[in-house]
């Protein structure tokens, strides 16, 4: 399967039934992160449905936790494509999963390592500028 590089975000959610209608949850921080804005209309892609065990990272019960593709230590050479709302910036990697880098800029090619791993977002440390020469 080819996931676009239009990918703007992935999360693991479960489908809801409320009002005659089915939803799906979006985290907060996807919002925050201005990946996503509230009221817009986006396309929005089913990666899987197997059942998670009771326990399991991130088991809301629903579908199964994609884990992010990167882990603590991890050194990563990223692009930085844009802002966040505190001017940190922001690299995409595998599925359109976000790497915070604080004291970067749009542009800025770096080395980084992942300092934080959360389910939606992680945030990495600037080891080298230019990274990519």
């Amino acid at each position: 399967m080819e996931i676009s590089g239009k990918l703007l975000c992935l999360v693991s959610s479960r489908v809801e039934r409320r009002n005659g209608s089915y939803v799906v949850e979006i985290p907060e921080s996807e919002i925050e992160e201005g990946d996503l804005r509230e009221g817009e209309v986006y396309s929005i892609g089913v990666l899987g449905s197997k059942k998670a065990k009771r326990g399991d990272a991130g088991s809301g019960g629903g579908g199964t936790q994609l884990q992010p593709p990167v882990e603590e230590g991890e050194i990563r050479y990223v692009e930085i494509e844009d802002l966040g709302k505190q001017g940190d910036g922001i690299a995409r990697v595998e599925r359109g999963y976000v790497i915070i880098v604080p004291d970067a800029e749009v542009g800025d090619r770096v080395k980084v390592e992942v300092d934080e791993v959360k389910e939606n977002f992680a945030v990495g440390e600037v080891l080298e500028e230019d990274a990519f020469d």
